[in-house]
């Protein structure tokens, strides 16, 4: 097979670094959530919901994307499907947040890498896809990896599980919702918008402090429209540059930081169950990894995993 052009090689390289970027970011968000620690979860996920609303619609503004809206909006059968996704993405926010901020970041990470295997699930049974004998090997890893923590330390395996199923549901909704993935985060964040600023009013009436006690909280808020828009820009841009499986591959960057920092920062206590879980999930995801090489069209080169 000959060689990719210069300039389709010069995207994917291109896109290689934004996807590592956009993964490198969301594993970093622990150290963003801990530093709010003091701030409640739903009212972190509320801010996020106000502030991610304005900057998104300038973003659509700025590159004319605003432009398809009316489209998507007259579509009732996009409209539906991206309801149900908004409502994932609050559950799934939330749960996150409160795994950060309680001190259970492992388990948020366990979930994250549970989550392309949950992919592999839904895939099979909602798609119709074919799985191969690696693959299913792969779910048979995880799911004994999983077993003796659900004995164990079922209190937190339920985050994991929770996390792992709500982002694997978004991405199918997202992935048959006919609408790009900032425009649909615009929609979907709007549709929340008026449950976010009516639980911030409630708040701020009863005297609470909304913005934190300080004025680092205040500025940390108001920036979360960024910190949750951002990451998602350079995934965008990354996805339109490589192939579906480096993209896949490269989603694990981000539960391997959250569970550096969980161990190394913020010292979350890592049991002997711990370990198994996550050697038969990091067992479980090479497995998957190979499945993607295995499938490699025959005479590829392996620039074109890129």
């Amino acid at each position: 097979m000959n060689p990719p052009a210069p300039h389709i090689a010069r995207e994917a390289r291109r896109g290689f670094w934004l996807g590592v970027s956009a993964y490198g970011l969301w594993g970093l968000l622990p150290i963003y959530f801990k530093a709010l620690s003091g701030v409640g979860p739903v009212d972190i996920v509320a801010h996020r919901i106000v502030w991610s609303v304005p900057f998104l619609l300038l973003l659509l503004a700025a590159f004319g994307s605003i432009k398809v809206a009316p489209q998507v909006l007259r579509n009732r059968r996009t409209m539906r499907l991206l309801a149900l996704t908004s409502l994932l993405i609050a559950v799934n926010w939330l749960l996150y947040v409160f795994a950060v901020t309680s001190g259970h970041i492992l388990a948020g990470s366990l979930g994250y890498y549970l989550n392309p295997l949950v992919n592999i699930v839904l895939g099979r049974v909602v798609l119709k896809e074919r799985l191969s004998r690696l693959q299913w090997v792969a779910i048979a890893v995880a799911g004994a990896g999983i077993s003796g923590l659900a004995v164990q330390a079922a209190g937190q395996l339920w985050i994991s599980l929770t996390l792992a199923a709500s982002f694997a549901t978004y991405g199918l909704l997202r992935k048959i919702a006919e609408v790009d993935a900032t425009l649909g985060l615009a929609i979907e964040t709007t549709m929340l918008l008026p449950f976010a600023a009516v639980w911030l009013a409630w708040r701020a009436v009863g005297g609470e402090a909304v913005f934190g006690a300080s004025t680092g909280d205040a500025a940390l808020l108001l920036l979360a429209g960024v910190a949750t828009s951002v990451p998602l820009i350079l995934f965008t841009a990354a996805a339109r540059r490589l192939r579906y499986s480096t993209l896949g591959m490269l989603q694990f960057i981000a539960p391997t930081l959250q569970f550096v920092c969980a161990v190394t920062i913020y010292g979350e206590r890592f049991t002997v169950w711990h370990g198994i879980a996550f050697g038969a999930i990091w067992a479980a995801l090479a497995l998957y990894v190979a499945s993607l090489l295995h499938q490699r069209p025959a005479g590829g080169d392996p620039g074109e995993l890129v």
